[in-house]
């Protein structure tokens, strides 16, 4: 199963089974291990750096994509992406995430003259009851999981500690944003671009080790990726079968509100006592 093509249509992948394109693809994804998770910026670049010479030299068409990906790991890596609602960061946040999504699509787009990055935001097909269901599953799911995991291992303290109205009204814009961009980058950018060239499978443990280690910088640590990692990668299981970004993006939007409101009532559980954990 490959990535939509302009006409929205499945393509082939180039590698169904084990290829050696995998290794310079690996060591990209690897990156953002040492880039976000551990914040070992030079160990992550270096990784990159081998994985772009090792696809010149093994996969040419594959570079072409690698190079996208990379360039949007670039940009994100300028900054430290650890919560913060301070109106500078919220600026400076918001422009280099929003960088990270538009350069790569430009160079794609008009670079390369391709149309594998897209944000189509409806398949033209009505949703699935399944779909409709799997909404309403959403927030309940957040709601039986979310509190225990920021109250008990404690890291809601990752985040701001919302000292009046103005933090809290960033956090909620700042949430929501950062929500909205994952979809935009990790599956309709990174996430694409890997599966063009592996099968489903390959390409979403590939996103999803990129996806989770920039949870992690953001604040969901301890046994967090117990619960980002089937997250990030249900959201590209549910983008191809959708083929619709705005569903994707209400899943998130829905997991975030529960998020937001889950740290709120760790910070300040008698102002929201309504949570059960």
């Amino acid at each position: 199963m490959g990535a939509g093509g302009p006409s929205g249509h499945i393509e082939p992948v180039r590698h169904s089974g084990w290829s050696v394109s995998l290794i310079p693809a690996v060591l990209v994804s690897a990156s953002a291990f040492f880039l976000f998770a551990v914040e070992w910026r030079p160990v992550g670049y270096l990784a990159m750096a081998l994985g772009i010479g090792l696809c010149t030299w093994l996969d040419r068409v594959l570079l072409r994509d690698l190079l996208l990906i990379c360039v949007g790991l670039i940009i994100v890596s300028t900054i430290s992406v650890r919560a913060d609602v301070s109106w500078s960061n919220v600026v400076l946040m918001g422009t280099v995430l929003s960088l990270a999504v538009a350069v790569p699509y430009l160079l794609s787009r008009f670079g390369y003259g391709d149309h594998t990055i897209r944000f189509r935001w409806l398949s033209g097909e009505p949703w699935a009851k399944w779909m409709w269901g799997y909404l309403i599953a959403v927030p309940v799911i957040g709601w039986l999981v979310l509190p225990a995991y920021f109250v008990r291992s404690g890291t809601y303290l990752n985040w701001p500690p919302l000292a009046d109205g103005g933090e809290v009204a960033r956090f909620l814009v700042g949430v929501n944003f950062v929500g909205s961009w994952d979809e935009f980058f990790f599956i309709c950018t990174i996430f694409v671009l890997f599966a063009r060239h592996f099968r489903f499978g390959v390409a979403n443990v590939l996103q999803a080790v990129i996806f989770v280690s920039f949870l992690w910088e953001l604040g969901y640590q301890s046994w967090g990726p117990f619960l980002t990692a089937p997250f990030a990668m249900l959201q590209a299981f549910l983008f191809m079968k959708s083929r619709s970004l705005l569903y994707v993006l209400c899943v998130h939007l829905l997991f975030d509100v529960v998020v937001f409101l889950s740290i709120v009532h760790a910070r300040y559980p008698e102002a929201l006592p309504i949570f059960w954990y």
